[in-house]
């Protein structure tokens, strides 16, 4: 048999309670790697003070952010060629000891590579809850099952910023890596066992390891441009263009060696599906454009209204929870109507009509303003677990974990992409040489960049319309009555 051919699946009935147990598992899992990315924002200038070195503490972010999201795709390939169980508790016990080395870190530098540690194990715990979710759960109950994952991130946003600062002022900021240890040690014990009972897919397996070297080194070069580029370094600097020109080197010979590999690590013939193509498509434009909102919102509030951090913080709110009922309904609409894409076309064309008003006028009373983000949200969140749901319905099963891990990676490659777009239009004319970042802009009230935030808005408008078109391209196949057929 073909290596890349599966082999028949092997499987153990689940009951409710097997379900139960797993499904509260992996969304513990996935807690640990939402909460991560933004427990620490509020505790990191108390880290820098504690650790004497402030100029290298964005690294304590950023070094999370690139190890997770290179990572990503091989956790999915990883995943299909030695099942979801295995591949799970790696990521749960890497995530583990990165947290124990963060707590024990002495200096800023070993805190820095602790943090990569922690990226590299929960670089793949979202994209395998959502995939053991498919394993378990025909097409046609999965999307409301796709619900409680978006109120996982409503609650890691919300959450994490809140708890980081209580722990720092009032503890110690070594807790915000100390209570991963008993949330990944309940999650392990949840799924240890359970996880037997999925279905396997027996195969014989290789590792395309030069092309996962060569997808690390990309992403990782990419993401180094968005990080740096028009802070440490101007767009046009020399550093900017060479780092750039490494990148999309290797990014050609990545997909090169997709091309010619005997089991590529990332299957280019199965994007050819128009379902899956037009499904991480519209995700990847539609949630981006949402990180990009989350980020930049709040900043908004601060420097042209005026806000406090606190204030801003709480008027963020509605953003928060319009995403988690937008998911709710269009994850409850999918198991009972034929046409599940309806919901995510007008959820999209809503979200667009509300940002564009907020780009168009000028002065909007700010009830009004929170209004038209939670309308935005609100269509915003139908797009996840339609898209996810199409997306698995379509996928082959030896090639289930692999798609599911490159439409979260597409999310957060786009995601990334999306932010410094936004910061590079606010900060126009004041990055690099100015001393002037997103951070030290949410100081104060400054009216004056008001038209900045206005071509943010309009950005976010064009991004959401590119999600509605990939929709609309996106055949609308019947959902499955099984979870693998």
């Amino acid at each position: 048999m073909d290596a890349a051919t599966p082999e028949p699946i092997r499987a153990t009935t689940l009951t409710p309670s097997d379900i139960r147990s797993i499904f509260f598992g992996i969304m513990l899992a996935m807690l640990l790697s939402a909460l991560d990315q933004t427990i620490v924002a509020t505790a990191m200038p108390t880290i820098g003070r504690e650790l004497g070195d402030v100029e290298h503490l964005p690294w304590v972010v950023t070094s999370y952010l690139l190890a997770s999201t290179a990572v990503t795709p091989l956790y999915g390939r990883f995943s299909d060629m030695h099942g979801r169980r295995v591949t799970l508790l790696i990521g749960i016990t890497i995530f583990v000891v990165g947290s124990i080395a963060c707590a024990l870190a002495p200096n800023m530098l070993a805190l820095i590579l602790a943090r990569g540690v922690q990226g590299l194990g929960g670089g793949g715990l979202i994209a395998l809850a959502q995939t053991i979710v498919a394993d378990m759960v025909a097409p046609r109950e999965r999307g409301r099952y796709q619900v409680y994952f978006g109120a996982v991130f409503a609650t890691a946003s919300l959450a994490g910023p809140v708890l980081g600062g209580f722990f720092a002022q009032s503890l110690h900021w070594s807790v915000i890596f100390w209570i991963n240890l008993p949330l990944g040690l309940l999650a392990f014990l949840l799924t240890n066992q359970r996880l037997k009972k999925l279905p396997l897919v027996e195969r014989r397996h290789r590792l395309d390891v030069l092309g996962a070297m060569l997808l690390i080194g990309a992403t990782t070069t990419f993401m180094l441009v968005l990080s740096w580029g028009g802070t440490h370094y101007a767009w046009r600097s020399a550093e900017i263009l060479v780092l750039a020109a490494f990148s999309l080197v290797l990014w050609g010979a990545f997909l090169l060696r997709m091309k010619v590999a005997a089991e590529p690590l990332i299957p280019l013939q199965v994007f050819k599906d128009r379902v899956i193509a037009s499904a991480i498509l519209a995700s990847a434009w539609a949630m981006a454009t949402y990180i990009g909102l989350a980020i930049f919102v709040p900043i908004y509030f601060e420097t042209v209204l005026g806000l406090s951090a606190s204030q801003s913080g709480l008027s963020l709110i509605p953003l928060m929870i319009g995403i988690v009922i937008g998911s709710t309904v269009s994850g409850r609409l999918m198991a009972r109507v034929e046409h599940y894409k309806r919901a995510p076309v007008a959820g999209v064309s809503l979200a667009i009509l509300s940002i564009g008003t907020i780009a168009l006028v000028s002065t909007l009373p700010f009830p009004l303003l929170l209004g038209l983000l939670f309308c935005a949200s609100l269509g915003l969140g139908t797009v996840m677990p339609v898209s996810t749901v199409a997306l698995q319905n379509a996928a082959p099963p030896g090639h289930l974990g692999t798609v599911t891990a490159t439409m979260n990676f597409s999310r957060q490659l786009f995601g990334a992409v999306i932010v410094a777009v936004y910061g590079a239009i606010v900060l126009s004319g004041h990055g690099a040489g100015s001393g002037l970042t997103l951070e030290t802009l949410a100081g104060g009230m400054a009216p004056e960049y008001v038209a900045g935030f206005r071509y943010v808005f309009v950005a976010a408008t064009l991004g959401l319309a590119a999600s509605l078109a990939f929709f609309l391209m996106m055949e609308e196949r019947p959902l499955r009555d099984r979870p693998q057929d």
